[in-house]
């Protein structure tokens, strides 16, 4: 993939060489060039000093061919406006804006983008993990999907993944099964103490929590 990072502070550093480190091609924008000194010396990408929407800066970062953009700065309306260059102007297929400000999440998320809030993501898991042990908690949450833990226990164990997945609200990804990872079929018959991985609705997080008995001790 072709992805574009405006911001080089600590998420899109990490970012950026996460991806790079996978053989993705990756651009960096930063206002300030000291910062690209977080990326060290084994990031193989190019970097760019400027504003995340100034055209010209952007085309030469190859915006008219990048499959992702994601604006990481920490600042809400610089965020915004780079994503809404990079959506309207550009066509970028995939557009990410981190939001510092939870109040105004949901008016980027009505203009189209991928909402990334770091004070509703870990406010969410702060919450489970008070309140709930089998629910751990969002790692990913979008306007409309999550990315969810789930131990296994009580009613869960010894269902299959077909019986466990509902269409459109819930789909198990990955099980955590000692001493690794697996990608199951839908026959795959669950265990207690395992923990599973899932991309779940966030309008049906009460009704799967209800049919499954997570909010149980």
């Amino acid at each position: 993939m072709y992805v574009i990072i405006i911001g080089c502070g600590r998420v899109g550093s990490e970012l950026a060489k996460l991806l790079s480190g996978e053989g993705h091609n990756v651009v960096v924008i930063d206002k300030n060039r000291a910062a690209f000194e977080r990326l060290g010396g084994t990031f193989n990408g190019l970097t760019l000093t400027g504003n995340g929407f100034d055209l010209e800066l952007l085309k030469r970062a190859g915006i008219e061919q990048a499959d992702a953009f994601c604006a990481v700065t920490n600042g809400d309306n610089s965020n915004l406006i780079s994503a809404q260059v990079a959506k309207k102007i550009f066509k970028v297929p995939k557009v990410i804006a981190r939001v510092y400000d939870p109040q105004r999440a949901h008016i980027y998320s009505a203009l189209g983008l991928d909402v990334l809030s770091g004070t509703i993501l870990f406010a969410a898991m702060i919450r489970d993990k008070i309140i709930e042990t089998r629910f751990s908690g969002y790692l990913i949450e979008t306007k409309e999907l999550g990315v969810i833990e789930i131990k296994v226990k009580g009613v869960l164990a010894g269902k299959t993944i077909a019986q466990v997945n509902m269409p459109g609200e819930l789909l198990v990804t990955a099980i955590i099964r000692m001493p690794g990872v697996v990608i199951p079929e839908p026959q795959t018959v669950l265990r207690e103490k395992e923990t599973l991985m899932a991309v779940v609705k966030v309008a049906s997080l009460g009704k799967i929590k209800e049919k499954f008995g997570l909010g149980e001790r």
